[in-house]
């Protein structure tokens, strides 16, 4: 079953995603914490993982090896549910492997192609994230990466899940579901447009329209 996350490290966007009932998880990256300005990062990722009971990823900033798994055991450290950001580099690759060793969880960011998506499973990555937007930007397809990746892990029966991110509109969530995703991050403004459907207002319109009727010649 699919699964939504949402991109963000907004408080009160994160509080409405868990009252609508359809969020299991966050995702975040330094510019997202970034634009929150909140006065400690870690007491920032910690609180949003005690809201979300789900995984919450946070990202490292180091680029070396060294810096990377040192980083990632102090903010596994803050909740059992932190997930470790990881970029796809050779560094983030041997990083991943010593902290999957640890059975700390690791989710390999900017992914691009279905060829790094291999390299982040075989590492030991528990997921995985093909920025589809972005592939799009610049005239590639977004969604046949995601389709790809998702047929490269079945048939090599990979237990890592693709977290399609990146997400731009509606539209790319029901594809991205459609060619494999097993979670979806997206920004709450998407998650809201979502819930829009203008023969949906009309609708309702009707119905109570109708039922004021109703009521004037009948009473409640």
């Amino acid at each position: 079953m699919v699964k939504f996350f949402l991109d963000t490290a907004n408080i009160s966007e994160i509080k409405k995603g868990l009252e609508w009932g359809v969020i299991s998880g966050v995702t975040t990256n330094p510019s997202l914490v970034a634009k929150e300005n909140a006065e400690s990062f870690h007491d920032h990722v910690k609180k949003i993982a005690v809201m979300v009971q789900g995984p919450v990823s946070a990202e490292v900033i180091s680029t070396d090896v060294d810096g990377m798994v040192k980083e990632a055991r102090l903010l596994s450290s803050l909740d059992k549910n932190i997930v470790i950001k990881i970029p796809m580099t050779k560094d983030g690759m041997s990083a991943t492997k010593k902290l999957a060793v640890e059975g700390i969880p690791v989710n390999v960011t900017l992914v691009f192609s279905p060829q790094q998506a291999l390299l982040a499973a075989l590492a030991g990555a528990r997921y995985v994230s093909p920025f589809v937007g972005r592939l799009d930007d610049i005239g590639e397809d977004g969604i046949g990466v995601v389709r790809d990746i998702a047929k490269l892990f079945s048939i090599h029966g990979f237990d890592t899940e693709i977290i399609a991110a990146s997400i731009r509109h509606p539209r790319h969530v029901f594809e991205a579901a459609v060619a494999g995703a097993h979670i979806i991050t997206l920004p709450f403004k998407v998650l809201e447009q979502m819930f829009n459907h203008p023969l949906t207002d009309i609708g309702i319109k009707k119905f109570l329209d109708d039922w004021e009727v109703y009521i004037k010649h009948h009473g409640y």
